[in-house]
């Protein structure tokens, strides 16, 4: 038998046009088109795409149309926010749609990822998408080319134009333009004059939560307070979250003035919204509007806020992680510390011979026994409040002394640095000299110029010197802006305590103390707010 060689046939594939795509068969058609603004312009242009697709697949005897899905004033970076484009896709995969018309790739998505990710699987669905401004059709592979090259331009676009808007913005920051949100901002509103002004009605409600907060209330008791006395929030809603309530308390418009870039988005692609802490420039701008509450107000506020965030003293027991939860129920809740073992005090109410006691002791010795703490004393609750009325009066009645103790403070804070003759500007302006001067000397060493040893040793140290003493005088800097907080927490006590404390009242001591030690079974130190201690003797029976 002879062997003959195979006969091989080549058959060449058939290239057909988008238009030729459906003689064989009728066809379920779909069309896709979006606008990424609600300008008139825009609109036009989107009721336009839709008559278009709409009067093309009807014209075609062999297409049915299934539906033009449309996203209007919609992004094309993120097809999260597109409800249209992914219940097309849903369709696609449900077996509803057998072909997608677009006018181009970046109607259809400007993110390379989702388009490249969505043509692909609609051409693993045998589903292709026809781009008619480039006349592409996604089912052949090689298309695949375009669409990325086409995508990644639609993508550039998209990220030119939003680091144009991001340039522009910024441009506007620094010239102090400031925008106002007024339907989520409790407070204000927007004046003839297009500038904010002050909602008396809403203001005195954003006085009461710095006071109440200030006083000692927890987020959660202000807030019950206000949905019990049916206050509304700036939108008009009954309920108040504890989220909203901590954007008033942090808030610096409050105080007329407008921290600009606090957050920024990410990218274009991912719309993340990041909180700027220190990767941009922050804008301040102080009396940019109105007052609602003082800054000395504000600024005892964010205190006690960070005073809060910063409570610790419960046992292991109570608090596994270490850090304890702050209590509004009583104003000595968290601030009442054990001299032995240094863990806070809790409140304890005893039943003995049918009546009840209210006292004060150690939390280790609560938990533990004796095991921790071997001394810490149970005190009654009633004494303790009177030793610390004795002491709050000790102090107010030397009120004089005390506002001049501030006065002589806040002087102090604006004098000059003893023994500092030079700013912070003049020393960087002095370390840029030295540091052309070293980079003009490493020129002509290079050069082969002569030896610059010294010469070198000198600008290094000379720099050394500077850049310590900038670092001394930015300390100093920081320390007088914890006087200056401790100075307005101080003033705003002050201004709303009578001369004399005659009646334990919550909210009066919550603001003036700062701590209370147990020293012993008949003796305790009240620290103040404003750093003064004094020692009580305490009458127990």
């Amino acid at each position: 038998m002879t062997a003959t060689a195979p006969k091989v046939i080549v058959i060449p594939p058939t290239k057909r046009s988008p238009q030729e795509l459906g003689q064989k068969k009728n066809l379920r058609v779909a069309a896709y088109c979006r606008v990424s603004t609600n300008s008139e312009e825009q609109l036009t242009s989107y009721q336009n795409q839709v008559e278009y697709f709409t009067e093309k697949i009807s014209r075609e005897p062999n297409w049915t149309l299934v539906e033009v899905f449309a996203d209007e004033g919609k992004t094309g970076t993120s097809t999260c926010k597109r409800k249209n484009f992914l219940r097309m896709i849903r369709m696609c995969r449900q077996g509803k749609i057998d072909m997608i018309l677009a006018k181009s790739v970046s109607r259809f998505a400007r993110n390379t990822v989702d388009t490249i990710e969505y043509t692909r699987e609609l051409r693993g669905l045998g589903i292709p998408v026809i781009f008619e401004e480039y006349n592409i059709n996604s089912i052949y592979p090689e298309s695949e080319f375009l669409i990325t090259l086409y995508g990644a331009i639609a993508q550039n676009d998209s990220e030119t134009l939003s680091s144009n808007v991001k340039w522009g913005k910024r441009q506007s920051m620094k010239s102090g333009h400031v925008n106002m949100q007024y339907k989520k901002m409790l407070g204000y509103e927007r004046g003839a004059d297009g500038q904010p002004v002050i909602n008396e009605d809403q203001a005195q409600v954003v006085r009461y939560i710095y006071q109440r907060y200030r006083m000692g209330d927890t987020l959660r008791e202000i807030k019950e307070t206000l949905e019990d006395s049916g206050t509304l929030t700036a939108e008009g809603k009954p309920t108040w979250t504890i989220s909203c309530l901590k954007s008033i308390l942090t808030n610096e418009k409050y105080c007329g003035d407008a921290l600009l870039q606090k957050t920024f988005i990410l990218d274009c692609i991912s719309k993340k919204v990041i909180k700027n802490t220190g990767q941009l420039t922050k804008y301040l701008i102080q009396d940019h509007h109105p007052a609602i509450v003082s800054r000395e107000e504000f600024e005892a506020t964010q205190v006690e806020m960070a005073r809060r965030r910063a409570f610790r003293g419960l046992t292991r027991k109570t608090a596994p992680a270490g850090m304890g939860k702050y209590s509004g129920k009583y104003a000595l809740s968290n601030i009442v510390f054990c001299e032995e073992c240094g863990t806070v005090y809790r409140r304890c109410v005893w039943t003995q011979k049918g009546q009840k006691r209210a006292v004060w002791r150690c939390g280790n010795r609560l938990d533990y026994g004796k095991k921790f703490c071997k001394k810490s004393p149970t005190i009654d609750e009633e004494p303790l409040q009177q030793a610390i009325l004795r002491a709050v009066n000790m102090v107010m009645e030397d009120r004089d002394t005390l506002e001049s103790r501030l006065t002589n403070a806040l002087a102090a804070e604006l004098l000059p640095m003893p023994g500092e003759t030079m700013s912070i500007a003049d020393i960087d302006r002095s370390l840029e000299s030295l540091g052309k001067e070293f980079d003009s000397l490493l020129a002509e060493a290079s050069a082969g110029g002569m030896d610059c040893i010294e010469k070198f040793s000198a600008i290094s140290q000379r720099m050394a010197e500077m850049k310590e003493r900038k670092k001394r005088i930015e300390g100093i800097y920081r320390e007088n802006d914890q006087v200056r907080q401790r100075i307005n927490t101080i003033s705003v006590m002050l201004r709303d305590i009578s001369e004399e404390v005659t009646v334990w009242d919550e909210g009066t001591i919550h603001q003036m103390l700062d701590k209370v030690t147990i020293l012993s079974g008949n003796r305790i130190r009240v620290t103040f707010r404003g750093g003064a201690e004094v020692e009580q003797e305490l009458n127990q029976k």
